[in-house]
């Protein structure tokens, strides 16, 4: 059963999601950190998704009122109870000392508002790498600004606001940049705490190429309106003569 006052609330979003859903909770409540309660926002699965999940004792499943994994983390951040907040998708996998390492650090580091670490790709035997994946990126781990890599105060919501539904495949990298831009301190760990599957159905790779450039220049236009108007804007000190 979900424990009563947890550290740490973990969110995930599934559609769908049945085939790799077990290595992904078993990895979960495979941390030697174990103060924490599992949020899965199901979008409306048609396959075994949502009975693989009920079966934990754990985790506490709730229907997504709306579309979109941008929809779904933010819906699972609305019910989180814990003061720190973690991701992980439905195919992937956390390294077992991920809570661990990044609640000990953001509680030494108090000024911190979240806490990142380095992820590794690997693919299930079989899987081929999708079109658009650079192999390179197989090769040992790389620090990275991820949701599954990281750690946040629930303070950095509460500030900042949550992910948008209005980006279909862009919106984690928005919501970073809104991080960066807030000039929330950042720490990092200098170890792997996520380990990312790569296959043809990987949300990143199976999304149209045209969506994937209009979003990205779309937020690219954003930002650089927003600075501009930023620069421009005139002090209410200033005299506007």
């Amino acid at each position: 059963m979900p424990i009563s006052s947890p550290a740490v609330s973990v969110v995930m979003a599934i559609r769908n999601a049945e085939r790799y859903l077990t290595s992904a909770l078993d990895s979960i409540l495979a941390q030697t950190f174990q103060e924490f309660e599992i949020i899965v926002v199901d979008g409306a699965s048609t396959d075994e998704s949502l009975r693989i999940a009920k079966s934990y004792p754990a985790v506490t499943c709730i229907s997504q009122i709306g579309t979109g994994f941008a929809n779904a983390w933010s819906q699972g951040i609305e019910v989180a109870r814990a003061p720190l907040v973690s991701f992980l998708d439905g195919d992937d996998v956390w390294a077992p000392e991920k809570l661990a390492l990044q609640v000990g650090y953001l509680k030494d580091h108090p000024n911190k508002g979240y806490v990142f670490g380095r992820v590794e790709f690997f693919t299930s035997p079989g899987e081929v790498l999708p079109p658009g994946f650079k192999p390179s990126l197989m090769n040992g781990s790389h620090l990275a600004y991820m949701p599954g890599t990281s750690m946040f105060r629930r303070s950095v919501f509460d500030l900042i606001g949550l992910f948008e539904s209005r980006w279909q495949i862009v919106s984690d990298i928005a919501w970073f940049h809104k991080l960066r831009e807030a000039a929330i301190d950042a720490g990092f760990i200098d170890r792997v705490v996520l380990r990312k599957r790569v296959h043809s159905r990987n949300l990143s790779y199976s999304t149209e190429w045209d969506i994937y450039r209009r979003e990205l220049f779309s937020l690219l236009k954003s930002s650089l309106d927003e600075r501009r108007f930023k620069h421009e804007a005139i002090s209410p000190t200033q005299d506007a003569s």
